[in-house]
C-alpha cells in the first residue's frame, strides 16, 4: 500500500480515511466489520457515508453467527472479535451509538459506547519495570492479519512506516503509528525515535493543523508492546493544551505533574532520567511542543471503577467513560482526585 503520503492537508488524510474503511467493510470477517463501526461511531460524516453498506454487513454477518451457532459450527476469526460482534448483535445495528462529548470543568468526557467492548490485552496487566523484550509470539504489528487494518504505509521522512486504524478508537481520524515495523522493536521509546517524531510532528503539522502524535510508555497502559506512536488531527486543543493551566502560563495547577519542552533535546534529557529511575510516563507531541506526564505503572494503584486507566488522552484531560450513567454524572473533581493517584 505505498502510495503518495495523505498528510498534505485534513481534506486528503480524511478522504483516504474514510476510502480505507470502505474497503474494509467489503472484507470478510468480524474484525473488518468491527474496526469500520467503532470509526464510524466515531465521525457523523464517516457514519453517514458508510451507513448503509455498515447495516447490510451487520445483517450478513449476524445471519452467519446465528446459522453457524445454530448448527454447532465454530465461528471463524480471532475469540475477541467474536466476542465483541456478539455484544454489538445482543444490542441491535440501531442500538450501538455513535460517540458523544461534553465538558466538566476544565475537562473532556466522551461515551464510546463501541470501546466499551475491547478486549484488554496487556493494557490492564500489572507491570514490572518500564520495558520488557519484544515477544514474537504476543499480539504485535506484525501479524500477517492486520496488513489490512494498515491504512498508509511507505518512506517518510526517513523511515518506513506504517499507520493503522485504531480498531476502537478514542481521537479524531486515530491511528496507529508504527516506524520501522520489521525491526521488532520493544515499546520503549530511543533517542533516535524521539527526535523523529518531534521533527514528524513539526513538518506534519504544517499541513495538519490539530495533528497530535502521543506515547503510551511501557506500564502506562501501552496496550502493545511494540514499537508504536498514536496519531490524530483535532479540531481543538487538548484540555492540557489549555492557557488556564500553570504548565502553560496560566494559574491553576494541573492535577498531575506535567513538564512542557519546546526543545527535543531539553525533553529528551528529561525522558532519559525517566528511563533510569524506571518510571513510567505517557506524552504527547504537537509541533515545537512536547508534554511529558511522569506517572506510576498500570497495577500500583487501584482506579476507579468508571474508567479502565488512565493513558495518555486521559492525563491530557479527555476521559473514556462505557456508561451513559458514568458519562451524564462525572464531574471534574473525580477526574482530579483521580488523576491524583497516579502521581510518582
Amino acid at each position: 500500500m505505498t502510495t503518495a503520503p495523505p498528510f498534505n492537508s485534513l481534506e486528503v488524510l480524511k478522504q483516504a480515511f474514510t476510502s480505507g474503511l470502505q474497503r474494509l467493510l467489503s472484507n470478510p470477517g468480524l474484525g473488518s466489520y468491527i474496526l469500520v463501526h467503532a470509526n464510524a461511531c466515531f465521525d457523523t460524516d464517516i457514519y453517514q457515508i458508510l451507513k448503509r453498506d455498515l447495516a447490510h454487513r451487520f445483517d450478513n454477518l449476524s445471519a452467519y453467527c446465528r446459522e453457524a451457532l445454530s448448527g454447532g459450527r465454530e465461528l471463524a476469526g480471532a475469540e475477541d472479535d467474536q466476542l465483541v460482534f456478539l455484544k454489538l448483535m445482543a444490542i441491535g445495528f440501531e442500538g450501538i451509538q455513535a460517540t458523544e462529548f461534553r465538558e466538566s470543568g476544565e475537562w473532556e468526557l466522551q461515551f464510546n459506547h463501541v470501546r466499551a467492548f475491547r478486549p484488554s490485552r496487556m493494557s490492564r496487566q500489572p507491570v514490572q519495570g518500564i520495558s520488557r523484550p519484544f515477544d514474537p509470539n504476543g499480539f504485535n504489528f506484525n501479524k500477517p492479519y492486520l496488513r489490512k487494518e494498515v491504512l498508509w504505509a511507505g518512506e517518510l521522512r526517513g523511515n518506513e512506516v506504517e499507520l493503522l486504524y485504531n480498531k476502537f478508537p478514542f481521537a479524531p481520524l486515530h491511528g496507529l503509528l508504527v516506524p520501522d515495523r520489521r525491526a521488532r522493536h520493544p515499546q520503549l521509546l530511543s533517542a533516535g525515535y524521539h527526535d523523529y517524531v518531534w521533527s514528524l510532528a513539526e513538518e506534519l503539522g504544517s499541513g495538519l493543523p490539530g495533528l497530535g502524535i502521543a506515547y503510551n510508555s511501557y506500564g502506562a497502559y501501552a496496550s502493545v508492546n511494540h514499537l508504536h506512536f498514536q496519531f490524530y488531527v483535532r479540531s481543538s486543543p487538548l484540555p492540557i493544551e489549555r492557557a488556564c493551566w500553570h504548565h502553560n502560563g496560566g494559574r491553576l495547577h494541573y492535577p498531575l505533574s506535567c513538564e512542557v519542552f519546546s526543545s527535543a533535546a531539553a525533553a529528551w534529557a528529561h525522558i532519559r532520567t525517566l528511563h533510569e529511575r524506571k518510571t513510567s510516563y505517557n506524552l504527547i507531541f504537537r509541533p515545537g511542543r512536547l508534554y511529558c506526564l511522569s506517572r506510576k505503572r498500570q497495577g500500583h494503584y487501584q482506579h476507579a471503577p468508571w474508567t479502565n486507566g488512565f493513558a495518555w488522552y486521559e492525563l491530557a484531560g479527555g476521559i473514556t467513560t462505557f456508561s451513559r450513567s458514568d458519562f451524564e454524572t462525572l464531574d471534574g473533581m473525580a477526574i482530579e482526585q483521580e488523576m491524583g493517584k497516579l502521581r510518582v
